[in-house]
Formats: structure tokens, sequence, C-alpha cells
């Protein structure tokens, strides 16, 4: 994710995505790319992803047309974003781009025992609203969000009552606004072409791609994963947190083609029962230590392991 400037950052694909997937009128979306410089992806491929995250067509044309004032030169001389990991998914002989989500990060009492359980906690799951709810205001409204797009939200008054030097256990939530995906697939193998390499600060050999399902929330979100830290864990510089090492996750099994450093194709080993799933970047060694601050303001190897690809399956498992 490209960090908001003082006013002045370029906003990119992502932002709209976040902005028109945030729930804001079409109307606050226009004017908020018209009213900043623009470093847009608009080749054929992107255009196709934006539309699949529902963007509409004056979304599209305000990018296209750029922000007023705006001239060729000053576009050109824009500098290129930074590649940020994509998927496609493969149905039958269709293939089609998933627009790039990030996970919204909460904290909670509830223990992480089981997902169905922490999906029952409707303050976590009101948090996790919250914070994609702020996330959206922070971007219409231009200000400079320190937490980025996974800001931290707390289920309840968790860590107010500690003492900071305690450093009390919290569970840390990932889930993603919104109760269903937007990408509807009628297959239950469906085949992802996932390409991490090049994404800035990141060795793709420590990653590998893999297929979780989402656990409804309230109706509101959908919970990707959860794991135990200390109060505070998500504040840090320091890279000392094995987020993995006890991570609670559903995770599919998958067939893994690795292509290149970065780049997989993988499929479901079998047909998917209906539901939502999603699409993550995983590292390979379960004790890799990140960033908390990374990780809540999702970036480097934080946006690697914030980062989602949402779909649900409307088919039984013995559709093709």
């Amino acid at each position: 994710m490209i960090a908001a400037g003082q006013g002045s950052a370029a906003i990119t694909n992502a932002d709209v995505i976040k902005m028109v997937k945030g729930g804001l009128e079409e109307s606050v979306v226009v004017a908020a790319i018209k009213s900043r410089p623009g470093n847009f992806d608009t080749s054929p491929d992107a255009l196709i992803a934006l539309h699949q995250a529902g963007v509409t067509k004056a979304e599209l044309d305000a990018m296209l047309a750029g922000p007023a004032g705006a001239t060729p030169a000053a576009a050109a001389a824009a500098p290129a974003a930074p590649k940020l990991p994509t998927v496609a998914v493969t149905v039958g002989s269709a293939t089609q781009p998933l627009a790039i989500e990030h996970t919204q990060l909460a904290q909670t009492k509830t223990k992480p025992t089981s997902m169905a359980s922490l999906a029952g906690d409707s303050v976590l799951s009101q948090a996790i609203q919250n914070s994609a709810n702020t996330v959206a205001a922070d971007a219409a409204s231009h200000i400079n969000s320190n937490l980025g797009s996974s800001a931290v939200q707390q289920a309840g008054s968790i860590v107010g009552g500690f003492m900071a030097r305690r450093k009390p256990s919290v569970t840390y939530v990932w889930g993603v606004a919104g109760p269903a995906s937007s990408n509807v697939l009628q297959a239950a193998t469906p085949s992802f072409l996932v390409d991490f390499a090049g994404t800035p600060g990141v060795n793709p050999e420590e990653f590998e791609p893999a297929i979780v399902k989402l656990t409804p929330a309230q109706n509101t979100c959908r919970l990707v994963g959860a794991t135990e830290g200390k109060a505070g864990a998500d504040q840090s510089t320091d890279a000392d947190w094995q987020i993995y090492s006890s991570f609670l996750e559903e995770r599919v099994a998958i067939t893994a083609r690795k292509l290149a450093p970065g780049r997989f194709q993988i499929t479901p080993r079998a047909g998917l029962l209906p539901g939502e799933y999603a699409v993550v970047l995983r590292p390979l060694a379960r004790n890799k230590k990140f960033s908390g601050g990374d990780v809540a303001r999702d970036q480097g190897d934080g946006m690697m392991f914030d980062t989602v690809w949402t779909f649900q399956v409307q088919v039984a498992s013995g559709g093709q």
C-alpha cells in the first residue's frame, strides 16, 4: 500500500477500491479522485479489476481524466506505483483478475479457541467494520492516518484497564469488512495464478500462497484468522512478533505449482463447499518474525500478511 501523504500524495487504484468497498457514495469518490494527483494503473487488466471491485463508470471516467489542471507532462513525470501482488482466477476457459483487498486488524478478550467462537463476539465484528469505515473516511478526507488500511480497533475496553508495564496478552483478529465477497464463482475447483514477485521490501522466497475458508461474523464481516500476542505488539517497530507460529485459520488443502520465485499456480485438492474463501500469502517459516508496526500500517512483510483476495463459491463440491 502507498501511504497517504500530506494532502498532495497521489491517489492510486487501491485507494479508489478502498473507498468503494468502504461504502462511500459515488460523488464522494469522484470528488476525491478529481481533487488529488492520480497515479493510476489504467491497463486493460487493471480496469477489469477495478470494474470487478465495484468501481462505477463515473469513477473510472474520473480516473482516466485525471485531476483538474493536470497535464500529460505532469502525469508522465509521476513516479510508477510499487508493484503489488496480483491474483487471477481461472474457471473453465475464462480467466479474470481478482481485486486486491486488505484485512482490518482488531483486538478482543475472547481466546482464539476456534473461528466460530470469535465470530460470536459481536463487539469484535463491529470493531472490524468500524476499522474499515475509519480507513474509508480517512481516504475521503485526505487524512494521513498512521495506521494505513489496517487501522487497529479494540473490541471493547481491552487494554485501557491494564498497566502498560504488565503487557497482558490479547487476541488479534484479522477480518474483511462486509458479509460476502463480490467475487462469485460457480465452480468448486477454481485455479489461481498468484504473483508477488517484485513486491518492494519483500523476499518472495519467504512466502507462499494459500487458500483459507472465511468465517462470517454477525453479518458484518468475515474473519480470516487470529493469534494471541502482547498488548501493544501492533505498535512495535522491531521485527520480533512471531504472528504465524500459533495462528488460527482454516486452511484449505491445495496443490501448488511454483512457476518462478514469487509466482505460483494453486488449485484446491478437493472441491470447495459453498461458502466464503480467500487467497492469502503466508510465510514458509511459521516462526518468521514480523514488525507489528508494519502489520498495522500494511507495509512490507506486514502488507503481505494482511493482503487477501476474497471469493465465494456457490456450487456444490461436485460442480466443475
